[in-house]
């Protein structure tokens, strides 16, 4: 038995996930496109959080904790997931966030608050700092919190897509290249180990949605070893192996441009399946990019992984609807 299988894990996510062509999307681009259905993980609107938080919450329990503590940005999918993820397992969430409270909650905000999350606003604070204060402010109170990383990026969370790429490999669906949304690194890290690990042979491309290449792929690889190292694989990474492209960042985080939206509106308008405007619009956008470019060659398969995001699709409206 690998290590990967002896991990405490909870189960949160409706798996495996589909792999669907995308017959229509395909004609339109000449390529032949697929996608991995990570938007439906099924915990509060499901994303590839969920899958990290299988064993981060896991660990959270066997450590008796009863607060689960994270940070992100204000329409955070991850912080989404972790509040589903602590009140399906009874437990008190705190989300850290950066900037001042809003006038109005939409979108991942408003989910965080139907869910039970009480928010922590940093205001000018750095946003680490304010999570560390939190976590030691629980502490004083008698409480025993969890500090979960920005993005659920550590080993633990990263194993998770060691196990989802082992669990796309066994779908059998032969694909040249995966093109996917990067930023805290842990999903890429994740499937960087599992392709090593079980053989995939096609490429994966990470589109940078904030990060210079140089500091994404140092983080994904450093990640990737320590991932490797937790699971007793003789794994080694540096960041030339790791695939990240810095071209698609655009005006910066969570800033929608021509690009994210030529590609929310394409995949909805061909397929049916709906993008959000930070992480999925962007990659795909840079992945329109890419088959323009002529980088995908005519008949080439490519696996699109879609990592969520939905609800971020209500904070935007006015931006993705012409009137």
């Amino acid at each position: 038995m690998m290590k990967l299988d002896a991990l405490p894990r909870l189960h949160l996510a409706q798996l495996p996930t589909p792999v669907e062509e995308l017959p229509r999307l395909s004609r339109e681009l000449g390529t032949t496109i697929l996608i991995k259905r990570d938007d439906q993980t099924g915990l509060a609107l499901g994303g590839n959080k969920t899958r990290k938080l299988e064993f981060l919450l896991a660990d959270a329990l066997s450590a008796n904790a009863d607060t689960l503590l994270t940070t992100g940005a204000p329409h955070s999918n991850h912080c989404r997931q972790t509040a589903a993820a602590a009140a399906r397992a009874g437990l008190r969430c705190i989300l850290v966030l950066p900037g001042e409270a809003r006038a109005t909650d939409s979108g991942n905000l408003l989910l965080d608050e139907l869910l039970g999350a009480h928010i922590v606003w940093a205001g000018d604070e750095p946003r680490d700092l304010a999570l560390q204060r939190a976590f030691e402010s629980e502490f004083a109170s008698h409480h025993r919190p969890y500090l979960i990383p920005y993005g659920g990026s550590n080993p633990l969370g990263a194993s998770a897509y060691v196990a989802a790429m082992r669990e796309f490999l066994e779908q059998k669906v032969p694909v040249e290249l995966i093109v996917l949304a990067s930023s805290s690194g842990g999903t890429q890290a994740g499937m960087a180990v599992g392709a090593r690990a079980f053989g995939f042979q096609g490429l994966i491309q990470g589109v940078s949605v904030d990060q210079p290449k140089a500091a994404l792929a140092r983080r994904v690889a450093d990640l990737a070893n320590e991932t490797a190292t937790t699971l007793d694989l003789p794994l080694t990474f540096a960041p030339p192996d790791i695939i990240a492209d810095d071209r698609f960042t655009g005006k910066g985080y969570g800033v929608m441009g021509e690009p994210e939206l030529e590609a929310i509106r394409l995949f909805a308008r061909t397929e049916g399946i709906l993008l959000d405007p930070v992480y999925t619009g962007r990659a795909a956008g840079g992945l329109l990019q890419m088959i323009r470019l002529g980088e995908v060659e005519p008949g080439q398969r490519v696996l699109f992984w879609h990592t969520g995001g939905i609800p971020a699709l209500w904070a935007y409206g006015s931006q993705l609807v012409a009137r």
